[in-house]
This record gives structure tokens, sequence and C-alpha cells, in this order.
């Protein structure tokens, strides 16, 4: 059964820059840094039916967050930043959109 889009970020500021650009209901969780196998999957128990995207930062604690989903959570979507940005709160909104829009997620056209 499908619920809706789930996606992962690591912290509030991702959150707070992605929020004004999706237009489409999305939940949006934060990790708040590197996490556990356990903590991940209590974190993510309630979204089990959910389309589970990954959106981390291009960074060593990105990476490690980025290989526990792959290990836990092999379907999920990645969607990744482009390193010269290091982090999604960086990263220019136009590659932000380009690269959402990539994984079809709907986005407002004032960006």
């Amino acid at each position: 059964m499908y619920e809706g889009k789930l996606l992962i970020v690591e912290g509030g500021s991702d959150r707070k820059r992605l929020i004004p650009i999706l237009a489409e209901p999305v939940k949006i969780i934060c990790t708040n840094g590197t996490i556990s196998s356990y903590e991940l999957e209590e974190m993510l128990t309630p979204y089990e039916d959910w389309e589970l995207f990954v959106f981390v930062d291009a960074d060593e604690s990105g990476e490690k967050i980025r290989a526990l989903f792959k290990r836990e959570f092999p379907l999920a979507k990645h969607i990744y930043t482009e390193k010269v940005y290091k982090q999604v709160e960086t990263t220019p909104n136009d590659v932000l959109i380009e690269n959402l829009l990539k994984a079809n997620f709907k986005v407002h056209r004032n960006f």
C-alpha cells in the first residue's frame, strides 16, 4: 500500500532548503548526523509503505548514511548533490531542482 514520498536528509537546514522548492506533499525526516541501523529502523518503521528517497551531503558523514541505507533499504532511491557543493543546504537551487526532477518530484515553477 503506497502512502506517499519520504525524503531523508541530514539536517534541518537541508529540510528548510527543500520545503519551498517541493510542489507536492513530501514527508522529510532528518537523521541529524550519522545513525545506527537500529535507530534507522526505529525512525522508518511508521513509513514502511512509503516511497523512500535519500538526499544526503557529498561528504564523509553523508556517504556513511548513504551506505547504511543501501545496505538496510536497498530499494531506496538516492538523490545526489555534486561534490563541489558538498552539502544539500549549500547546493544552488537550479541544481537541487534538477536533481529532484530526475527523482520524479514535482517542484514549484517559480524557482
